[in-house]
């Protein structure tokens, strides 16, 4: 792999927290030939068709494409979780709130209760 290539590959397993042989392997294989040091040379990959390597090139690409959004928009949508969080926290901290919810919308309280509760975003 070219020396980018490497780089992405190497983030790619440490966001998906998968440090094998196999998946490095399974990485190199669904490189594109554009991204190796050595184009020409077949890649080998054992019981793989090279149809089913192609198919494992535009898989690979689309999946680091979405890879890609996702963090791209990971810190905006953390920002606007934590907020909304507080915001219910604030709600339910209200007597007057609580009491309007348990007369009209009893069976959302308990999910409200659960989201201010959750330690996930605070991380």
């Amino acid at each position: 792999m070219k020396q980018l290539r490497q780089i992405e590959a190497a983030e790619i397993m440490v966001a998906m927290n998968k440090y094998t042989v196999n998946y490095a392997r399974s990485l190199l294989a669904a490189t594109p030939a554009s991204q190796l040091v050595n184009p020409e040379k077949p890649k080998a990959a054992k019981g793989i068709s090279q149809q089913q390597l192609e198919l494992m090139e535009r898989e690979s690409t689309n999946l680091e494409r979405e890879f890609r959004l996702v963090e791209d928009s990971y810190g905006t949508d953390h920002l606007d979780l934590v907020l909304a969080r507080g915001y219910v926290s604030k709600l339910i901290s209200n007597t007057r709130v609580i009491r309007y919810m348990k007369m009209h919308h009893a069976e959302f309280l308990p999910e409200l209760r659960k989201i201010t509760e959750s330690d996930a975003l605070t991380s």
